[in-house]
This record gives structure tokens, C-alpha cells and sequence, in this order.
């Protein structure tokens, strides 16, 4: 069985200014702003929505197989995927372009200035979900605009279940295409700030938009998850983390323990509670990709937090 994931893959180059920004920026100078950080602190990771959802899932001894595009710089991913057993059959590359990237100067105060280059990810919709052997299960998560369409449709049309996880991808998408989405999926999983954010933009509530989906999923940090399945709702408990270090990636951790739980068919207390131990585990480490619990690990865990054991 395998699981499709479309979305992207990244770089994240992120910098740190020993200092607060604010001890920089004039607010009465805002509209002729130019500034200049020092930065003495900088490192390289490995990240995207597809590559860090899949190197989770790989974790827990699934079958990801990522869809996405990339540029002339991706030599040194190509040679971690390797490494990490991840196929690469479906990652096209397109010549002449970067691939997708992120580069975040974090302040003392950890405030955050981030630019994005999307580079590669603008020609997602040259993949096809059809050109996948052997998929049961997909995920559409953040892309490029035409990809994301075009995947969630070939998803729906070739009977395959898929989740929709639109993420900061949101705000490229009307109302009526993001009720499509939904209406097309079998499950949506957002966070709180999505919920709110998808609620405004359709004109529909969560109740409303849960009884399209098979399970509808909204996560909220610290304070757990919502599961909005079967009529009812599902309240999901965060293990406390060993240390709060780094939010990166804590969301594409937990939708890879969803796709697990979805792949094993359990219910959705075992599932939402897989996939929030996962969370948790990664915001203790830097990086989307740097944490690297075994399988043994992750059920000693998941039984001392949650009471009960379970099978990966």
C-alpha cells in the first residue's frame, strides 16, 4: 500500500539575529525602509510539506512515495532521499529553475522575517496522480496553485481517498475552490488559524464543512487536536514535549501519523493521538527532518503517554 503525497520539496535556510528587530527598524522611517541583519548563526535543512510528511511516514514504516517538482540545486536532497530509502520516481525535475525556498532571519525574540521562492513548485501540475502505481492513499498539501487543483481532482476522479491540507497555500484560492476541495476530499485537516480562515473564505462552519468529509481535523498546538468524524467529535490530547525547540514541520509530523492511522484503518482516537506524539517528538529537535525515533521507541512512547499499546 502505498500513500501519494503531492506537495512540496524545500529548502530552509534559517538565520539568526542575535538581537531584537525592533532596536532596528524606525517605525516614523517604515516607507523608506532598508535594513541590514547580521548574521552569524545560519544553517541549511531539509524541508517542503511532501519531503518532511514522507520522511515521517518513512518512520513509522510506511510506503510515501512524493510527488513534486525541483529545480538545478536539488543535488544535495537527491542524495538525503537516497539515504532515507525515499523513492524518486515521482519528483520531476524542471531544468533552469530553483527548487522551492525558504530563507527566515529569526530575532532574538524569535520574530520571524521570512521570503519564500516557490521556484520549481510553479510547475506542479506537470505531474499526474495517475502515474502512480500501486497508491491507495494521497495527501494534497501546499503546492503550487495549478498542482493542487489539478491533483485533487485526479485523486477524486481515480476513486483514490485523499486528504486536503491547503496550509499556507490557502490564501491562493477562492471561497467556492476551496469548497470544492473539501467537497472532493475524504478528509481536510487544517489548524486553527485555517479553520477560521476556510470558515471566512467558503461562508460555511466547521460543523457544515465536517459533514462533507470523512473526517474533518484541526489541530491546536500545545492544547491538542480536534476530530470531526462519524457525527461526532474527538478530542485529542499533545504529550508534553522533552523541550519546545522548534515548531518547523510539527504539522506535516502529525499529518503523517494521520496517513499512517488512515492506512492501518483505526479509529480516530488511535490515529489523532499517533499523529500528536509525532508532533510533539519533532518540536523537540531543529529542523523538519532531524528527529529520528525507531519504531520501538515510538510504541514505548505512545504507551506510556496514552495507556495503551498499539502495533506500527
Amino acid at each position: 500500500m502505498h500513500t501519494l503525497i503531492c506537495g512540496s520539496l524545500a529548502y530552509d535556510v534559517i538565520m539568526v539575529f542575535n538581537d531584537q528587530f525592533k532596536n532596528h527598524i524606525l517605525p516614523e522611517q517604515i516607507h523608506i525602509l532598508n535594513v541590514s541583519f547580521l548574521v552569524p548563526e545560519m544553517r541549511r535543512e531539509y524541508g517542503g510539506c511532501a519531503g518532511n510528511i514522507a520522511y515521517n511516514l518513512k518512520l513509522l514504516g510506511g510506503n510515501p512515495l512524493i510527488m513534486a517538482t525541483v529545480g538545478d540545486d536539488f543535488g544535495p536532497y537527491t542524495s538525503r532521499l537516497d539515504k532515507l530509502g525515499l523513492s524518486q520516481q515521482y519528483i520531476r525535475y524542471v531544468p533552469d529553475s530553483f527548487t522551492g525556498q525558504a530563507f527566515i532571519t529569526t530575532d532574538r525574540d524569535d520574530n520571524q522575517i521570512t521570503a519564500f521562492h516557490p521556484g520549481a513548485m510553479g510547475f506542479s501540475e506537470q505531474n499526474h496522480v495517475y502515474d502512480a502505481k500501486g497508491v491507495t492513499l494521497g495527501i494534497v498539501s501546499p503546492d503550487g496553485r495549478a498542482g493542487m487543483l489539478q491533483h485533487a481532482q485526479e485523486f477524486h476522479a481515480a476513486g483514490i481517498p485523499f486528504v486536503f491540507d491547503p496550509g499556507q497555500g490557502m490564501p491562493m484560492f477562492s471561497g467556492d475552490e476551496l469548497l470544492n476541495f473539501v467537497k472532493q476530499a475524504d478528509y481536510v485537516t487544517v489548524n486553527d488559524y485555517e479553520a477560521k480562515l476556510l470558515q471566512d473564505k467558503t461562508g460555511k462552519k466547521i460543523e457544515e464543512l465536517s459533514k462533507l468529509t470523512q473526517a474533518f481535523v484541526i489541530t491546536l498546538g500545545a492544547q491538542g487536536s480536534l476530530i470531526y468524524a462519524d457525527g461526532k467529535e474527538v478530542r485529542i490530547p499533545t504529550p508534553v514535549a522533552e523541550t519546545l525547540l522548534d515548531p518547523t514541520g510539527c504539522g506535516d509530523a502529525y499529518r503523517a501519523g494521520l496517513l499512517h492511522g488512515i492506512q492501518q484503518g483505526w479509529d480516530w482516537d488511535t490515529t489523532g493521538r499517533l499523529a500528536s506524539l509525532l508532533g510533539s517528538l519533532k518540536i523537540a529537535s531543529r529542523g523538519g527532518q532531524n528527529h529520528k525515533p525507531t519504531r520501538d521507541e515510538l510504541s514505548t512512547l505512545f504507551q506510556k503517554n496514552f495507556g495503551y499499546s498499539i502495533n506500527l
